[in-house]
């Protein structure tokens, strides 16, 4: 009977590492923006479970509907929903939506440091 070893470590090389912390800087910095617009402390980004709950707050008017995401499927289009309410929030299309929901920090930065202002939770359909 043959000894396997398998040793599946792995190391991200220090330029991957470098750039994530990046990309979860420019995040942090453009949320940080946006809830700054939508009137809610900035520095709400920087705290976890807090900073969806004000995310929920600027986009469905009652932050505790962030809750949804705990219960799964549900997490998905909750999520998906979200996104296209933060869009509506700012006045922006159904397209920036998408790019919200696919490029997340890309379009976050761009509603951050773009000219949009908050309109208010978005009214139902």
């Amino acid at each position: 009977m043959e000894n396997y070893n398998f040793d599946y470590s792995y190391q991200a090389s220090p330029a991957v590492t470098l750039l994530s912390f990046a990309v979860a800087i420019l995040g942090i910095v453009a949320m940080w923006k946006i809830f700054e617009k939508a009137g809610e402390p900035g520095w709400a980004s920087i705290i976890p479970f807090y900073n969806i709950y004000v995310l929920f707050k600027i986009t469905w008017g009652n932050g505790w509907k962030f809750l949804f995401l705990l219960i799964p499927i549900v997490n998905i289009v909750f999520a998906i929903i979200t996104m296209v309410r933060l869009a509506k929030a700012f006045g922006k299309s159904g397209g920036f939506a998408v790019g919200l929901i696919f490029l997340s920090v890309i379009f976050y930065c761009i509603l951050a440091f773009d000219q949009s202002q908050y309109l208010g939770v978005p009214e139902k359909a």
